[in-house]
């Protein structure tokens, strides 16, 4: 599962962008192919860090998820491509360091965080002692 779109990718950086980074047959139209793959790419690269605190797949719609999502692919297109700008290293930098604080607990997505389980001790709960020592 994505978490961005082509279209959160166009919203973004337009089309423009979009058809650098994707017209590898250059017949001036983007390769919907390649884009699909680096949003696939960029969600199992943000599930990395995700599924520190979080149950997968995460099937709520996140905003910053989204930005992330789309700051990746955009990095990875470029770097593909040998196009990558200064900026689109930072925000991909940014990223994942957004994304590294998310997986230590600094900062929550606002969903839900699965029952945290514990250091595998089995507690086992019953009436009271019928005979005792004394």
């Amino acid at each position: 599962m994505s978490y961005a779109t082509i279209q959160d990718v166009i919203a973004r950086y337009g089309d423009d962008l979009l058809l650098i980074l994707t017209d590898r047959d250059g017949d001036g139209e983007a390769d919907m192919d390649v884009v699909d793959q680096a949003l696939q790419d960029a969600a199992a690269e943000i599930d990395t860090y995700l599924a520190a605190k979080y149950q997968l797949p995460v099937t709520t719609t996140v905003p910053a998820l989204v930005r992330v999502s789309v700051d990746i692919v955009v990095y990875r297109l470029a770097a593909d491509r040998s196009t990558g700008t200064d900026e689109q290293r930072k925000r991909y930098e940014d990223a994942v360091s957004w994304l590294t604080k998310v997986s230590r607990g600094d900062v929550s997505l606002g969903l839900p965080k699965p029952p945290v389980s514990s250091n595998g001790a089995v507690f086992i709960k019953g009436p009271e002692r019928r005979f005792k020592r004394h």
